[in-house]
């Protein structure tokens, strides 16, 4: 019992998940068949997260992420709105190229460290990242663990995923841009670096959603900052192997019809193959990703058992089976709604089951809704937990008030863009 109290608290959420599960299961709760079902249908997935994360963490040991941030700090010339186009883009790249969980972990620490590099407080580049995590992962399946499941569901390739969701997408983004801006990167709102009395790193709005103390902010230090001195790798060999190991992961998902576990794999396998030649210490039991490769399984056997004692019947009442576009509004709301009061994952299996096999569309809007809706509640998608501990470990405070505030006005707005965007394109 102590060993699991010293845990931490994602560690214990996530073996809780797989025990009851298991529990469930074993009691005949869930029926076996859906057990095993379940089971199937996401061995591809737990394939697929594990590797594709080995290969993030080192790429971001290999310095491939710090060298792009630099180079991001140095081409914006040192305009802060430059810099607010690159790091949109290069969060919003990360997300749909690796998984938003990847832009989570990893992506986070660089964006703070950033922060200092270019004189301006890390709350900024924090939510760039979070809000992008969430709201860049609707067009390709490795974008998100849901659109895998969707595209399997209505039998799309990952170009004919991309190419039915890229309207929503890019109107995603372009909310997303215009939000960010709006409550955080503006001049008088991006602020400069300070601490509190604890040193932990904060930066408020003085005005707005989620408004906080003015003594809280520091005046923009200029119009423009100093860009760094440029970032070298201190192995080349490891950061030239991962680049290129992240590059043919790129093209075999896009060009090549080759599962996605089996890219991904690959491309770990360059990877910890350079690094077993190169630099032995950083290949870790840890760098595989135990607490996701818990939690899912047991976040999906939790709803199947859920699914097989009325949760179905539930939300088909609430999504309903309106195939035409307020039937897709319906959709989205409901899985928007419920991603912030449960969690997106868990949210969506149920959501899915309720939807009719051949209403696509509303399927669609339901993944739109679970995917970009996810961004009020810190528990709304695992994301944005992943990113809560991050902050968290970086000592940087970001308080759920403004998180929450600024996170329903993101959401509306996304939802009902992406949803408009894709009810346009059908």
């Amino acid at each position: 019992m102590r060993v699991f109290l010293r845990l931490h608290v994602l560690d214990r959420v996530a073996i809780g998940l797989l025990a009851t599960g298991l529990i469930c299961t074993a009691t005949g709760l869930l029926p076996a068949d859906s057990a095993s079902d379940a089971m199937t249908r996401i061995a591809p997935l737990l394939g697929f997260l594990g590797t594709v994360i080995v290969l993030a963490e080192l790429t971001s040991r290999a310095e491939v992420f710090d060298v792009l941030a630099a180079r991001m700090a140095r081409a914006a010339r040192g305009s802060y709105w430059l810099l607010f186009l690159l790091c949109v883009a290069f969060a919003s790249v990360t997300t749909i190229a690796l998984n938003l969980d990847t832009t989570a972990v990893l992506l986070t620490p660089v964006m703070l460290a950033l922060a200092s590099r270019v004189g301006i407080a890390p709350v900024p580049l924090a939510m760039t990242t979070v809000w992008l995590a969430n709201t860049a992962s609707l067009l390709l399946p490795v974008s998100n663990l849901t659109n895998l499941l969707a595209a399997n569901r209505v039998a799309l390739s990952p170009l004919g995923l991309a190419g039915r969701m890229w309207a929503p997408q890019l109107a995603a983004l372009a909310v997303t841009m215009a939000c960010l801006w709006l409550f955080f990167w503006r001049r008088g709102r991006r602020g400069a670096p300070v601490t509190d009395e604890s040193g932990l790193m904060t930066a408020v709005p003085v005005s707005g959603p989620g408004s906080a103390r003015a003594a809280d902010l520091r005046p923009d230090p200029a119009d423009r900052y100093i860009p760094p001195a440029v970032h070298r790798p201190a192995d080349p060999v490891l950061f030239r192997a991962c680049g290129l190991a992240c590059a043919g992961f790129l093209i075999a998902i896009l060009v090549a019809d080759v599962p996605l576990w089996m890219a991904s794999a690959t491309a770990a396998l360059v990877a910890v193959t350079a690094f077993a030649l190169r630099d032995r210490s950083a290949l870790r039991v840890s760098l595989v990703p135990w607490r996701l490769l818990v939690m899912v399984p047991g976040m999906f056997l939790v709803v199947e058992t859920f699914d097989a004692h009325g949760l179905h019947h539930l939300l088909a009442s609430a999504v309903g089976h309106d195939s035409g576009t307020l039937g897709m509004f319906r959709a989205a709301a409901v899985g928007g709604g419920l991603s912030n009061a449960l969690n997106n994952l868990p949210v969506y299996l149920a959501g899915e089951s309720a939807v009719p096999t051949a209403n696509h569309d509303q399927l669609l809007a339901l993944l739109v809704g679970t995917n970009a809706g996810p961004v009020i509640t810190p528990w709304a998608s695992l994301a944005t937990l992943l990113w809560f501990e991050r902050c968290h470990a970086y000592g940087v405070r970001v308080p759920v008030a403004r998180l929450m505030g600024t996170g329903f006005f993101l959401a509306t707005a996304t939802v009902i863009a992406a949803v408009g965007a894709l009810v346009l394109t059908r």
